[in-house]
């Protein structure tokens, strides 16, 4: 993170004058916040400086709204990748704002933001808690997903025309992105309209929000393809499993499953660099001394090693090589060539994983992160995410969360125990 303190303040449409319509539930005051830091030493130097310690607004339901129910249209729209829970989610959106709210109107727009642009002709599907009632059973997304950008003013035309009050925008970084510009267009045009945001990245890659949904769902079915690697490498004289895991930038899913399933060897993430020679050479020793490995990498890992094309995908993201597929033939080849006979497994369940269900947890984060995202809302407050911090439901500016890669610490305590359960060498270069 940045050295100086992050700006946590939200952004809202106007002063909530309307009763809320909930019942019953523990309602969250203005001024209650949860502390950035954690560390005891952080925040008494701010206090000794005369600062106050940074905070995130805590998400949840006031006791007052912005919007009127009666009158109100709200939006969903889904980008990007699939991802375990996002039907959860929209499901918990639907049921939040017809059971808590009385909202009689939600449009599902259809393929990502395309579905906002009248250009592409997707008509949105007008969705009620009938609609919605069994949908977290299923992997993927009923209003469909697609990459890349779309005219800010275009998409705004189509919310002011249809007289939508609050969007939900729920995907990664480039959703998000997409997300504040519809804000700032919105605020330039002087409408009243809330765009709030739900962070949907199976890399946990999101500044400021510990964890996003559906990583855990990915970290456990990762860890039954790291079992089969296993199997497989302990089952053949000189075996070597290798398993390809989704992170592009970031190696989370990768570390947090290494350390599920204390038998990986070798951990290869974005963010730490290797040697190819240097790997392979303590791979070999690796097999003279226990007679089988498991790999684990991270999509992004080893880029520097391969050629680059220069290609971008609709999203605009640089189009990585194979690191898999570049491995698994580079062990071969080694292998082959200093006459030592090794027998390799290679597995990728990538695109298994990302369609897969939430598994129960993550169908919980799931419900509450759709419940919070419709109390923020309903608040009027605009350009936002809604995140967890210190296990406890948090408030973003979407402009903060985007303004930096989450990634893994060499420094860290997570790097740190991945190095102590796989035993590879601290440096590989």
């Amino acid at each position: 993170m940045k050295n100086s303190d992050p700006d946590f303040a939200i952004s809202k449409l106007g002063e909530c004058r309307i009763p809320s319509p909930m019942s019953e539930v523990q309602f969250v005051e203005e001024g209650e916040h949860v502390l950035y830091h954690s560390n005891l030493t952080e925040i008494e130097s701010r206090l000794q400086n005369g600062n106050r310690p940074p905070t995130l607004e805590m998400a949840g339901p006031r006791e007052k709204i912005y919007f009127d129910p009666s009158k109100l249209k709200c939006g969903i729209v889904t980008c990007g990748g699939l991802c375990p829970g996002l039907n959860d989610v929209i499901r918990a959106i639907v049921l939040s704002l017809f059971h808590h709210y009385g909202v009689r109107t939600v449009f599902g727009f259809r393929y990502g933001y395309e579905g906002l642009s009248y250009k592409y002709g997707h008509v949105p599907l007008e969705l009620t808690p009938e609609d919605v009632v069994d949908i977290h059973e299923k992997g993927g997304t009923i209003l469909g997903s697609s990459r890349g950008d779309q005219d800010v003013s275009d998409m705004v035309d189509t919310l002011e025309r249809m007289n939508v009050g609050i969007l939900f925008a729920i995907g990664g970084d480039g959703t998000l992105r997409g997300a504040h510009d519809i804000a700032e267009e919105v605020g330039r045009r002087g409408l009243k309209i809330a765009v709030v945001g739900v962070p949907k990245t199976i890399d946990n890659d999101i500044s400021y929000v510990e964890r996003s949904f559906g990583f855990e769902t990915a970290v456990s079915e990762a860890a039954t393809a790291i079992y089969s690697a296993h199997a497989e490498a302990e089952g053949a004289r000189n075996g070597i499993g290798l398993v390809k895991l989704m992170g592009r930038e970031s190696g989370f899913i990768a570390a947090h499953a290494a350390l599920a399933i204390s038998d990986v060897n070798f951990c290869l993430v974005p963010e730490i660099r290797f040697a190819l020679e240097v790997f392979l050479d303590t791979l070999r020793q690796r097999l003279e001394n226990r007679d089988h490995a498991v790999i684990v990498v991270g999509e992004g890992a080893g880029q520097n090693l391969l050629e680059k094309t220069g290609e971008r995908d609709a999203s605009g993201n640089v189009r990585l090589g194979d690191i898999g597929i570049f491995l698994r033939d580079q062990i071969k080849s080694y292998f082959k060539k200093i006459g030592m006979e090794a027998n390799l497994k290679y597995i990728d369940p990538s695109y298994t994983i990302r369609s897969m269900p939430a598994n129960p947890h993550d169908s919980v984060f799931c419900l509450l992160l759709g419940y919070n995202a419709v109390h923020a809302g309903m608040t009027g407050r605009t350009d936002l995410l809604v995140s967890n911090w210190r296990r406890e439901s948090t408030h973003v500016p979407i402009s903060l969360a985007v303004s930096e890669r989450k990634q893994i610490d060499p420094q860290g305590r997570l790097w740190s125990n991945v190095l102590a359960s796989t035993g590879q060498p601290l440096n590989m270069l």
